[in-house]
């Protein structure tokens, strides 16, 4: 049996808990990985100087494949998130994330079966702005003013929104690539290029012309934005794969994460051309970090996706069955579960009860 090199980046707040769950369970699988273990964030920046060392950026490098948990990003100040800085150093342009219905979690749906790719690199995420009251936001103030594009406010902050016929296009083909593989119907657009026709209408007009390669063989359609967010919470079972521009991706992306139960159920990865990082959607609670009482199945979700990835699908299969068999017997739940399920989180489980639950379900 080989082993594989991962690299992993545990996270703060409940980060180690959870990636200790994760690591836990595959080995339970079967699964021989050598984990090279290395941290990023905050607890880093007295020793480093930056949340994301070289050191760290240099292992992922090594390995092509790392997994991490949820690492705290400051609101409003501070470092960029280190989900970003990851993406944007590595062209990690897909970011991939499937919702999937798990019977005894009491979401609010059982039949939701979706897999939506963001673009990763651009759009408003991109980080190009300029700060209110600066000489670079005057400047743009008044050169949008003199080429009659509108009047800005002066005392605005700005951010630019780019999106390029490249970063579409390879989205886009990204989608339809997994529709073609993985036995998926239809490919849905998501934009709002009714308002923003140079943006968003160029993603809409690229997603048009790739969709014609794949005619036949996957069905596509497509939709603006807040059309679809009201088509989600009426029927999901109307969507299959999607694909649109990285603001919208990380919104509707958290919304299909409610449809079956919450970012507690969320896996995720960023994907590029040569190297994968593997995450649980959520972020990293602080406020019950080392109290043993983390919900790990995101984690470990996002587990089987990197399992995928370096091509243990058996494994992957097994863990998927066991986290669904625990679910379903409904004994053995974290309290964000169990609260919703029966209404209150008492007698709930913990982190580690949860995790070997689903060893021994394997």
């Amino acid at each position: 049996m080989s082993t594989h090199t991962v690299c992993l980046i545990p996270g703060d707040g409940i980060g180690p808990e959870i990636t200790t769950s994760l690591r836990e369970v595959i080995a339970a699988a079967g699964v021989q990985i050598d984990w090279n273990v290395v941290e990023a964030g905050a607890g880093v920046m007295d020793e480093y100087g930056t949340p994301l060392p070289d050191h760290v950026l240099d292992a992922i490098a090594s390995a092509k494949v790392a997994i991490k948990g949820p690492v705290t990003t400051p609101v409003g100040s501070g470092f960029r998130s280190i989900n970003v800085a990851l993406r944007k150093h590595f062209d990690l342009y897909t970011n991939l994330r499937p919702a999937r219905s798990i019977a005894g979690t009491g979401a609010r749906y059982d039949d939701v079966d979706i897999v939506l790719f963001r673009e990763n690199t651009e759009d408003l995420y991109a980080g190009v702005e300029v700060e209110e009251g600066s000489a670079e936001a005057a400047e743009l103030i008044d050169w949008a003013a003199s080429h009659d594009l509108g009047t800005i406010r002066p005392d605005s902050a700005i951010s630019l929104k780019p999106i390029s016929v490249t970063a579409s296009e390879r989205i886009v083909r990204a989608a339809f690539d997994y529709a073609v593989a993985n036995g998926r119907h239809k490919v849905c657009a998501v934009h709002k290029a009714n308002i923003m026709k140079y943006t968003d209408g160029l993603f809409l007009h690229t997603a048009e012309r790739v969709a014609q390669d794949y005619a036949g063989q996957i069905e596509f359609e497509t939709r603006i934005v807040d059309a679809t967010c009201m088509g989600l919470v009426t029927d999901p079972s109307d969507f299959d794969v999607m694909v649109m521009p990285n603001l919208y991706g990380d919104i509707v992306s958290d919304l299909c994460a409610g449809l079956v139960g919450g970012l507690g159920m969320a896996p995720g990865a960023n994907i590029g051309d040569e190297i994968a990082v593997f995450e649980a959607v959520h972020g990293s609670a602080p406020d019950i970090a080392g109290q043993g009482i983390a919900n790990p199945t995101a984690e470990i979700l996002s587990g089987c996706m990197l399992l995928d990835h370096l091509g243990e699908r058996e494994a992957a299969t097994r863990i998927r069955a066991a986290v669904e068999a625990v679910f379903a017997a409904g004994k053995v739940l974290t309290g964000d579960v169990k609260k919703i399920v029966s209404g209150s989180a008492d007698g709930a489980a913990s982190t580690q009860e949860f995790t070997q639950a689903v060893i021994a379900a394997l």
